[in-house]
């Protein structure tokens, strides 16, 4: 089962040996890459030789690279891993307007479900408000409830004077975890043979990862549960390396899916794996949305 994230903030050299990612610096680690969900790699002194790419695609690992701002910049995914990518391309193609739209109000509630979680953990505001709105939400969503939510949400968790334009430690957490969470969805669609550019109903021509920002939104508020509690009180806009390596970890936070309790990252692998069932015929009731539950971090058994 992966489930490691390695993330590598220190000048490095990245091999493979066998059926291992070296990592060589002061004190050199090996990690088996069957193990391995994502790897981040944020210095810019950092080189890695072709077999790990090679490595990366072959087990299907998420390889982040970050910019000069330290934020995830880009990440290496897989070339045509699934079977029939050229099938599912064509079926994410002919998906009806009627049944995408039924399908984005699924992904809709479950985001506003969970962000009256983040507030009813936080105690703050009034999550039956946004309780009210999931149950308002429609086909496509025509009444814009998840605009609506998020202009009330947003106030309460962070504060009233909070903006996401705000150069602060809480946007560039914020920025930082959805990265990372959109590169896994990413990942998770590609392993199931979807193209991430073809999205449901986000469609910006100038976006290759349409499709991810679809499936993202239901974990959004993992983060966001993760970043109102650790607020820093100061006015530094820089994540430390120990912020960074938090934000990463919440892909093995708990969440409740319908098969049960399960890693974010697991879980969502399932939602993807639902999406194809989707696109190959069925209706929006095989969507399986993930339910927060907390910010428990998964236990693996070894």
């Amino acid at each position: 089962m992966v489930w490691r994230s390695v993330i590598i903030s220190q000048p490095a050299k990245l091999k493979r040996e066998h059926f291992a990612l070296l990592v060589e610096q002061e004190q050199s680690a090996r990690v088996p890459f069957e193990d391995i969900a994502v790897i981040v790699l944020n210095n810019r002194e950092i080189t890695l030789t072709h077999p790990v790419l090679s490595a990366c695609a072959e087990y299907g690992i998420g390889l982040y690279a970050t910019g000069d701002n330290h934020q995830p910049s880009g990440v290496f995914l897989p070339f045509q891993s699934h079977s029939r990518a050229t099938r599912m391309l064509r079926l994410q193609l002919d998906l009806d307007k009627p049944t995408g739209k039924r399908a984005w109000a699924v992904i809709v509630q479950a985001k506003i479900n969970n962000q009256a979680f983040c507030m009813k953990t936080l105690n703050a505001g009034d999550h039956e408000r946004l309780g009210s709105y999931s149950r308002r939400v429609r086909s496509g969503d025509t009444g814009n409830m998840e605009a609506q939510a998020a202009a009330y949400y947003f106030p309460q968790i962070m504060g009233r004077s909070f903006h996401r334009s705000q150069e602060v430690w809480a946007n560039a957490a914020l920025d930082y975890g959805y990265a990372v969470m959109r590169g896994a969805c990413a990942r998770a669609l590609v392993a199931h043979g979807m193209l991430p550019t073809i999205g449901i109903f986000h469609s910006s021509e100038q976006n290759a990862f349409n499709l991810a920002d679809d499936l993202i939104e239901p974990y959004r508020a993992v983060v966001d549960l993760h970043v109102a509690t650790s607020r820093k009180t100061d006015e530094s806009v820089d994540l430390s390396p120990a912020d960074k390596v938090a934000l990463v970890g919440l892909l093995n936070v708990d969440v409740a899916m319908p098969r049960g309790v399960m890693s974010v990252l697991s879980s969502i692998e399932q939602a993807a794996e639902s999406l194809a069932r989707l696109y190959d015929g069925g209706s929006e009731q095989v969507l399986e949305m993930p339910r927060l539950i907390g910010l428990n971090q998964h236990r693996y058994e070894m």
